[in-house]
């Protein structure tokens, strides 16, 4: 079996404004947005009664994308939990960014944090985890000039 691409990621939000926000503060694009609705989608996803936002977003290259998505039915009574790094499943998604000090600067304004510390992986790559809404934990990944010029 040949896999030809990674299509999308898709995460589930309470708050779809505020994310896509976040998304777009650390640069992706909006695609849109629609309501899914019908049977079709309560097949897809094994769901009774489904009515879901679904909004797009994209690195500016066109080349990865983020489905963001906001169950409006049925109903998630548990709500979101921050969870810590290493609990099994899906934890964090890894962005490549340009400047990161920079960008974690802008981020903290807006008032999300850094989960730990800003740190650098051998000569390689400056990292950190933030934490944006609803517990989503991002990684900043800065490749550091190995001339030192970073």
């Amino acid at each position: 079996m040949e896999l030809p691409r990674l299509d999308h990621v898709g995460v589930v939000v309470d708050d779809l404004n505020a994310t896509v926000a976040f998304f777009l503060d650390l640069g992706f694009e909006r695609e849109g947005g629609e309501l899914v609705e019908g049977e079709w989608v309560d097949k897809v996803v094994g769901l009774d009664g489904v009515r879901a936002e679904i909004v797009m977003v994209w690195t500016p290259d066109g080349s990865d994308a983020l489905e963001l998505i906001k169950f409006h039915a049925p109903a998630d009574n548990e709500g979101s939990h921050p969870l810590p790094a290493n609990r099994r499943g899906i934890r964090h998604i890894a962005i490549a960014v340009g400047d990161l000090n920079a960008i974690v600067d802008e981020l903290r304004d807006k008032g999300f944090d850094t989960v730990g510390e800003i740190r650098d992986f051998e000569d390689t790559y400056r990292l950190c985890y933030v934490r944006g809404p609803e517990g989503l934990i991002v990684e900043l990944a800065e490749q550091i000039d190995s001339e030192g010029a970073s």
